[in-house]
């Protein structure tokens, strides 16, 4: 069996892929704007993907001979980010379009630009990972731009609160199974803004800080708007 090539962040397949997710994102926006069907049927493919995502990664993993615990669970923040974001844009519910667009901005587009991936296309493996990264990134931009579903007053703290839980939730997991759902055993193996968040444990308080700023910076544009915005009769 032919050995996979190996991932290089901003290579070729990676420009690529990142250059895929804008031409997506516009087409979404565009056909919004323009209030034609095509744009409703486009996000409900994309939510579908997006549900399809885990079963596609587990036989994708099976085939590979690389299937385990951690990722044959779909317990990876990236996981309920997709989840969230199948559901926003099928549903068009606030809570599901908040959450896709917080944790995918401060989760997911990390894992974006800098992939935690060792196989290159057109390995199964780099495609499902992508597929749901690039998918979650494009849906949470989405949600909050054509479709209009601002994150409401308190939405940093409901998704404070969201991450804590995740973390809580995850942890039996990572115990039992030996698993590193959410990183907290330890950081991923290739570079990324983890890797200058000290030391476990302590990065892991690092990490709720910066999930903190960062969800009160992608809140802060929508609070301003409301500050400054013209009271309407």
């Amino acid at each position: 069996m032919t050995q996979p090539s190996t991932f290089q962040t901003f290579g070729t397949s990676h420009l690529v892929t990142l250059g895929a997710c804008v031409a997506v994102l516009v087409t979404l926006g565009i056909l919004r704007r323009l209030k034609v069907g095509a744009a409703i049927w486009l996000e409900r493919t994309l939510g579908t993907v997006l549900f399809t995502l885990w079963p596609l990664a587990t036989l994708a993993h099976w085939r590979a001979g690389t299937l385990d615990w951690e990722n044959g669970l779909p317990l990876h923040f990236c996981d309920l980010a997709g989840i969230a974001g199948g559901l926003a844009l099928w549903t068009r519910k606030q809570l599901p379009c908040e959450i896709v667009y917080f944790f995918g901005l401060a989760g997911t587009l990390q894992g974006l630009l800098t992939p935690n991936l060792e196989v290159d296309f057109p390995d199964g493996r780099f495609l499902v990972f992508f597929l749901l990264h690039g998918g979650v990134v494009v849906t949470a931009l989405h949600v909050v731009t054509a479709m209009k579903h601002a994150p409401r007053p308190g939405a940093v703290w409901r998704m404070m609160a969201l991450t804590l839980g995740y973390a809580v939730l995850v942890t039996p997991f990572n115990l039992a199974l030996g698993t590193n759902f959410g990183f907290l055993v330890k950081k991923p193996a290739r570079d990324s803004l983890m890797n200058h968040l000290g030391a476990w444990p302590w990065y892991i308080g690092s990490l709720i800080l910066l999930a903190l700023v960062f969800y009160t910076i992608l809140y802060l544009p929508f609070l301003i708007r409301r500050r400054f915005r013209p009271q309407s009769s």
